[in-house]
C-alpha cells in the first residue's frame, strides 16, 4: 500500500496540516537593537538574564519562551501533549533543565541550528498522525555560552575572522495545534547530512551551504514546484558568506537562488559588527516566530519555504581535525486563511 503522505525522496505532505496557533520569542540586547527588534515579544537587556552564568541564562531564555507561548494562548502547560526542544550546549542542557520544571512530556532534539525546523517537522507529524492535538517546539542559543563551548571564551578577546557569525542570544517556542486556522505547516522536507569537507569552525556558512542547497533542490523536485512558487525561500543561518555560496551552487545546477533570504543576514545590520551575520539555534527560530509569522498573518506573504541549517560539529571532532558535516530541514508555511 502506497504512503500518500510521502512524496518524492524526502518530502512529507500533511493531510491535515497542523496550524501554528501561537509563537513566542525572547532575545538578548544585541538582537533587540537590530533591524527586527520590534518583532520580538521580549528583549532582555542583560546577557545574564538575572542568572549567575551564561548557561543558566540560556536555560531561562527557553523556559520563559515556552511559558510565554502557553500564556499567550491562555491555556495551561498540562494542555500540551508533547514538548520537542533542543539547543547547542553539551547534552542539550538548556532544554533538558527547562523541561524538568515544565512538567510536559518531552522529546529532546539535536539538529544544531536546524533544531527549530526539526522540531516543527516532528511536531507536525505527531499532530497529522493523530498522536497529539497540541505540541510545542522550541529552541535556544546564547552567544557567550556557544563561544565558550565551540571556540574561545569571550573574556579571552580572540579576534574573530570576517567569515565568523554571531550566535543569536534568545529562544523561541511554536505552539502547533490540530484544530485552528491560520499559518499552517503544509509540507516538510527532511534533510540529509552533507559533508563538504570544511574544517574551519569560524566559517559555518561554507559548511552549511551545500546542505541547504541539497534540501531546497530536493524539495522542489519532490513537489514539482519551481523557485517562483514561493513568495520567499529562506535559509536559517548561512550568513552573508554562506548565502553567496548557496546562490553559486544553485546556479551551477540550473536554479536561481539570487533572491534567497537568510535569517542570519536579516537579524543584524552592518553597524553591529557581527561580521558574516547571525547564527545559532535561536537565529531562524526568533526570526520566523517574529518577523515571518507576522508577515504571513498580515497577508504580505502567502507561502514561504524556510530551511533551517545546522553545522553538526562538536568540540571533540573539531579539535581532532575532522570536517564539519551539516544538515538542513525545510518547512513550508502557508496562510490557510487566504487559499488560492
Amino acid at each position: 500500500m502506497s504512503n500518500t503522505k510521502k512524496i518524492g525522496k524526502q518530502t512529507i505532505r500533511f493531510d491535515n496540516p497542523p496550524v501554528i496557533v501561537e509563537t513566542a520569542s525572547i532575545v538578548g540586547p544585541k538582537e533587540g537593537k537590530g533591524p527586527l527588534g520590534e518583532t520580538f515579544d521580549r528583549v532582555v537587556d542583560n546577557m545574564y538574564f538575572g542568572e549567575n552564568s551564561f548557561e543558566k541564562a540560556e536555560r531561562k531564555f527557553i523556559e520563559e519562551a515556552i511559558k510565554l507561548v502557553v500564556e499567550k494562548q491562555k491555556i495551561q502547560a498540562s494542555d500540551i501533549d508533547f514538548l520537542l526542544a533542543g539547543d547547542l550546549l553539551n547534552q542539550m542542557i538548556s532544554a533538558n533543565f527547562a523541561a524538568s520544571t515544565l512538567g510536559i512530556p518531552f522529546f529532546g532534539l539535536y539538529g544544531a541550528c536546524s533544531t527549530m525546523m526539526e522540531g516543527i517537522i516532528l511536531g507536525s507529524m505527531l499532530i497529522d498522525g493523530g498522536y497529539a492535538s497540541k505540541v510545542i517546539a522550541g529552541t535556544s542559543s546564547h552567544y557567550c555560552s556557544a563561544e565558550r563551548q565551540y571556540r574561545f571564551p569571550v573574556e579571552q578577546g580572540v579576534q574573530r575572522p570576517m567569515t565568523a557569525q554571531w550566535t543569536v542570544t534568545g529562544a523561541a517556542a511554536f505552539l502547533l495545534s490540530a484544530e485552528a486556522q491560520g499559518v499552517n505547516v503544509s509540507h516538510a522536507t527532511v534533510g540529509k547530512v552533507v559533508d563538504a569537507g570544511v574544517k574551519d569552525p569560524h566559517d559555518m556558512g561554507a559548511a552549511m551551504a551545500p546542505a541547504a542547497v541539497d534540501t531546497i533542490i530536493t524539495h522542489l523536485q519532490d513537489t514539482g514546484r519551481d523557485v517562483g512558487y514561493y513568495d520567499l525561500i529562506v535559509t536559517g543561518d548561512l550568513g552573508a558568506v554562506g548565502r553567496a555560496i548557496a546562490a553559486d551552487l544553485g546556479n551551477q545546477q540550473g536554479y536561481d537562488f539570487s533572491q534567497l533570504e537568510d535569517c542570519g543576514v536579516l537579524i543584524f545590520d552592518s553597524s553591529q559588527d557581527t561580521h558574516a551575520g547571525g547564527s545559532g539555534c535561536a537565529c531562524s527560530a526568533v526570526v520566523t516566530a517574529g518577523h515571518f509569522m507576522q508577515q504571513l498573518r498580515a497577508g504580505k506573504y502567502k507561502r514561504i519555504l524556510i530551511v533551517g541549517t545546522g553545522a553538526l560539529l562538536s568540540v571533540t571532532s573539531s579539535q581532532q581535525g575532522e570536517s564539519i558535516p551539516a544538515i538542513a530541514h525545510g518547512v513550508v508555511l502557508e496562510n490557510s486563511k487566504n487559499p488560492e
